[in-house]
């Protein structure tokens, strides 16, 4: 019996899925290899690895989601504003691994990440990137719950007796 279950674990492994391309959607295979600039955006608790291909056709996939799908309405015009500010709409591919935080606060992750990426690739589009504010991290966090209080600065009722 437990020789069977051994031979049914070896027998059912999946075969592994090439990491160069990845395949959205139907049908669709969008090409990530080839040389890339990595670079890492943060908001609130949210962490965004934004990845710009040097060849593209100006596709982003975000978590292997289209990023269409990713962040439904307003937030795909979010976080392609850094490259409509630039022009380079149509120029590169990115791929993008987020993690933790909300939507709102992933949403600016990637922004500042993508920033950032065009920043590396393109030096003279600083002016442009700067003057709309994509290259500043937002610093703010929630502040911790401190003991004795019901939460971060919210004290309990005070009674005289």
């Amino acid at each position: 019996m437990a020789e069977t279950k051994k031979q049914e674990k070896k027998t059912s492994t999946k075969p592994k899925e090439e990491k160069e391309n990845k395949e959205i959607g139907k049908n669709e295979v969008i090409d990530f290899s080839g040389k890339y600039i990595g670079t890492v955006g943060r908001r609130k608790r949210a962490v965004a690895q934004v990845r710009l291909y040097e060849t593209g056709k100006g596709q982003i996939i975000v978590n292997e989601q289209k990023a269409t799908d990713y962040f439904p309405g307003e937030g795909f015009n979010i976080i392609t504003q850094p490259l409509k500010v630039t022009g380079h709409g149509r120029d590169y591919n990115f791929s993008v691994l987020v993690k933790g935080g909300g939507k709102s606060g992933q949403i600016d992750a990637v922004k500042l990440g993508v920033a950032r990426a065009i920043l590396e690739i393109d030096p003279a589009a600083k002016e442009a990137l700067k003057a709309n504010d994509f290259l500043t991290r937002d610093p703010r966090q929630v502040e911790r719950k401190k003991p004795g209080l019901k939460k971060a600065r919210k004290a309990p009722q005070w009674s005289k007796r």
